[in-house]
């Protein structure tokens, strides 16, 4: 009768304790996917920079939710690479980061740092001077020469 209390608890206490971590472990943190729509501009631009250097800069913009982007309801867009998007104040969008972004040094822009305060100066105006409800500027594509 001891030998078989011994191989019930042998076999009890493994169970309870390893029951008892998977009750206790902390859940998986579940992450945020983006919210809102993120809107890549069709045309990259090819800008100059204070040093004799060139930079050519893809912008998205992470637009907040319920802003649209302007495309038609069936997912079609009348913008082409070489036209505009369907983003309805993209010329004053793309304005405003061309003359953000002309005149600065290869340095500034070769930076993260120097990268950041660009995007944070382009966002500024465009809350500024634009009804476009932009939460994040990105730059998926950058390249100085």
């Amino acid at each position: 009768m001891l030998k078989n209390k011994k191989i019930l608890l042998v076999a009890i206490v493994p169970i309870l304790l390893f029951g008892g971590y998977t009750m206790t472990k902390a859940k998986p943190v579940v992450k945020e996917k983006v919210k809102g729509t993120i809107y890549v501009m069709p045309q990259s631009f090819l800008l100059n920079l204070s040093d004799g250097r060139y930079a050519k800069i893809s912008v998205a913009l992470q637009l907040a939710p319920g802003q649209s982007d302007g495309a038609s309801a069936d997912g079609t867009s009348s913008g082409s690479e070489s036209g505009p998007g369907t983003l309805p104040e993209e010329a004053i969008v793309r304005e405003i980061i061309t003359n953000s972004v002309t005149g600065q040094s290869g340095e500034t822009l070769i930076s993260s740092r120097g990268r950041e305060a660009i995007k944070r100066l382009i966002l500024h105006t465009i809350q500024q001077k634009t009804d476009v409800k932009v939460e994040e500027v990105l730059f998926p594509d950058f390249t100085v020469q």
